[in-house]
């Protein structure tokens, strides 16, 4: 396929980006309103996805689109800014693959959806139907960006296959993790998870080539927890009135990947353990 990325020069833009160069099965254009990778050399666009024109231009002649391009977090710009950008990015590339004639969406969603930071937790482990709990403008575009993906696939007869990616890490982002190890307090938030940036990758090709119609998102977590303490302890510091159900391992993480498993053949493959060197 001809596949366009967008946002290629962000975190999962890059990894994705590596990803389907490195691997060679599909041809590739990458995009950001930023400049481009220093190590890429291949087709490179400039565009500003919040410009409808500017995206329609970007996706014609593609076969799919990996739509990684938004505003990253909160904090980054004032509230309503993050929820009007992102929209309008979001609109601009759904419309636009639609009315080009693109066979597939695959873009980034996240676990901010199911209620980060995650005061409110309903069950454990949290899964697909733990939302929508946005607590924040981001998670809030994120959640109704799933909602324009439901009927833009309708509208269009294909494909929108969301990733709602928990806390992403790079191989470099390992670096930081002895500091808070054995700290669950330093990683409420997120109820301990993480994602390896190459398993984001992984998963993008995943949701590209599995066998869907209509529209989905599924979390997309490593099978681990961030921290070296067993999940059971960790949980009993920040929410000690919860269980963990039998199901999840030691180190096991409590953002469940089952469903993306079963749909999309995702299985994650890189752990931080085998990079920081802990067994």
């Amino acid at each position: 396929m001809r596949i366009v990325i967008t946002g290629a020069s962000g975190k999962a833009g890059q990894a994705t980006l590596k990803h389907f160069t490195e691997s060679g099965s599909h041809e590739v254009i990458a995009t950001d309103v930023a400049p481009r990778p220093h190590w890429y050399s291949g087709t490179f666009l400039r565009a500003d996805l919040t410009q409808y024109g500017e995206a329609a231009d970007v996706l014609t002649g593609a076969d799919a689109v990996v739509h990684h391009a938004n505003i990253p977090a909160d904090g980054v710009f004032s509230d309503t800014h993050t929820l009007n950008a992102n929209l309008l990015m979001n609109n601009n590339v759904f419309m636009a693959a639609w009315k080009q004639g693109l066979q597939r969406v695959v873009y980034a969603s996240s676990e901010t959806t199911l209620g980060l930071p995650f005061d409110e937790v309903r069950y454990l482990p949290i899964d697909e139907a733990h939302y929508p709990l946005p607590n924040s403008t981001y998670s809030l575009s994120k959640v109704m960006t799933e909602t324009m993906a439901d009927q833009v696939s309708r509208w269009a007869g294909i494909p929108f296959i969301g990733l709602r990616f928990s806390n992403i890490f790079t191989v470099e982002d390992y670096a930081q993790q002895p500091s808070f190890a054995t700290d669950p307090q330093a990683r409420r938030w997120n109820l301990f998870g993480y994602i390896d940036a190459r398993d984001v990758a992984q998963s993008c090709e995943d949701a590209l080539e599995a066998d869907l119609a209509g529209a989905h998102a599924f979390v997309i977590a490593a099978d681990d927890t961030i921290l070296d303490v067993p999940t059971r302890e960790a949980l009993a510091v920040v929410h000690p009135q919860l269980a963990v159900p039998d199901e999840v391992a030691e180190f096991g993480t409590l953002l469940s990947n089952r469903a993306a498993h079963d749909a999309i053949g995702f299985r994650p493959q890189h752990s931080w353990r085998d990079e920081v060197g802990r067994a």
